[in-house]
């Protein structure tokens, strides 16, 4: 199981929080509350295997990615 230890901003009120990252799954889409205003963050994590990475995108619900 690939785990790891990350630390995030918050989109909405600029809190830092450490998120526990699963990467064993594989690329994943998901939504985690904020602990200090409760709105959802958005993240996007992706597993580069060929380069042993992981990459997180982090972004407000309402925000759109293109």
């Amino acid at each position: 199981m690939k785990l790891k230890t990350q630390t995030i901003c918050c989109p909405h009120c600029g809190h830092h929080q450490r998120i526990e990252l699963d990467a064993s799954g594989g690329d994943q889409d998901f939504y985690d509350d904020c602990r200090v205003c409760c709105n959802p963050i958005h993240m996007r994590l992706h597993v580069d295997d060929a380069n042993r990475k992981i990459e997180l995108w982090v972004d407000g619900d309402d925000e759109q990615l293109y």
